[in-house]
């Protein structure tokens, strides 16, 4: 089965979204490494359900209109990878975890550079939420999609958590 996929335009660039079938497989950035994400051959199809419904939840998240995301997807990687993806999912909006604390929510505590490798090729950036994942000081670290679009994204997050003092 081919892989069909949309362009759309966001707050932090260009985004691939890929689906396969009923489910969302990948959210691509404009300037992705290649072979970061391996998919197999794609065709354009902007009509696609799933990808229409995918674009219209990122744009009311980029919005700060929607909190979490009700899209099915499916993860393509190793059993490993899928562990820590699926750990993305459990952090709240708005909050961030270091890498340390995913590899002891999932069980291995010493593979934190293994962790790092995993969210640095989390296929579907932004719902499965690797910008949430921050260095053990605090500190932004890597992004697939680059450092000022992991600061936008939390950016985002914290306008739509934060009480507004006005």
């Amino acid at each position: 089965m081919s892989y069909a996929y949309k362009i759309v335009g966001s707050p932090v660039g260009q985004l691939k979204l890929v689906a396969r079938g009923d489910r969302l497989v990948a959210i691509l950035w404009e300037n992705d490494r290649p072979g970061r994400v391996k998919l197999g051959e794609m065709h354009e199809a902007a009509n696609h359900p799933v990808l229409v419904d995918t674009a219209r939840q990122l744009s009311e998240y980029f919005a700060g209109e929607r909190t979490t995301f009700d899209i099915a997807t499916e993860f393509v990687g190793t059993e490993f990878q899928k562990k820590v993806w699926n750990a993305l999912l459990t952090i709240p909006f708005g909050e961030t975890r270091s890498y340390r604390e995913i590899a002891e929510q999932i069980g291995q505590a010493s593979a934190c550079r293994a962790v790092g490798a995993a969210n640095g090729r989390n296929p579907i950036s932004i719902i499965a939420p690797c910008h949430r994942v921050i260095g053990a000081s605090g500190d932004l670290t890597g992004f697939a999609g680059g450092m000022q679009a992991k600061a936008t994204l939390i950016a985002i997050e914290s306008r739509v958590t934060q009480p507004s003092l006005i």
